[in-house]
């Protein structure tokens, strides 16, 4: 099959992933949940305790190019069985949107450039928090993906970058501090602002959409 212009082998991907010491099976599907983003993912059973999801992707990429590294890993007690012992594959369960187990500690966004950075990222990613020393591409991003970020980052921050710069600064902290310190006609502090506003907006937009449905769920009701 082929997943965003490359032809993939599942069953190449799987028998690298059983390689690893701390995995006892693994199943790779390649699954279409958000309308035109087919993503690998890798359904795992620990042998014993876990690996993260950032020790599976260095393993893989020590054998497989990048576009047949899953972007996520969901890791399961046992994988689902057909009455023939055979792997059930449409049981495996769809990726919560959790933030994937990293060796990277979670820090929150503080600034308001972290804070719409992240909100960025968490609507792309389709996750449910990320943090600033996280790496994009270990969170599940690839290239199309970031083609996305590429264009909401414009569209809140009002200023060209480049797309290599997001391959180069692949974390939050390391993007915000990049955009902190170029050489731009905006200030530092007048940047933050149009970030903060545009969170901001952001959040009132949620907030009016939330008591829409409220209101029509009332309607309902009554």
């Amino acid at each position: 099959m082929k997943v965003r212009g490359f032809r993939i082998e599942l069953g190449e991907i799987e028998a690298v992933l059983r390689e690893h010491p701390a995995l006892r099976d693994a199943v790779v599907l390649a699954r279409e949940d958000v309308p035109g983003d087919k993503r690998l993912v890798g359904y795992v059973v620990a042998a014993d305790t876990p690996p993260t999801t950032g020790e599976l992707r260095s393993f893989l990429q020590q054998k497989l190019p990048d576009y047949m590294v899953p972007g996520v890993f969901v890791f399961l007690e046992a994988l689902p069985l057909t009455p023939n012992g055979k792997v059930d594959r449409r049981a495996l369960p769809v990726p919560d949107m959790a933030r994937p187990e990293l060796e990277s500690v979670f820090v929150a966004p503080e600034s308001g450039v972290e804070k719409t950075l992240a909100e960025i990222w968490r609507a792309v990613l389709g996750l449910e928090r990320v943090g600033i020393h996280d790496n994009f591409f270990d969170l599940g991003g690839h290239s199309l993906l970031l083609a996305k970020v590429h264009s909401q980052f414009q569209a809140a921050f009002g200023r060209e970058v480049a797309m290599i710069d997001l391959f180069r600064y692949p974390t939050i902290s390391a993007l915000a501090k990049y955009l902190n310190n170029a050489p731009e006609e905006d200030s530092l502090k007048e940047s933050a602002n149009r970030a903060e506003r545009r969170r901001s907006a952001m959040q009132q937009q949620q907030l009016r959409m939330q008591s829409i449905a409220e209101r029509r769920t009332a309607l309902r009701r009554g």
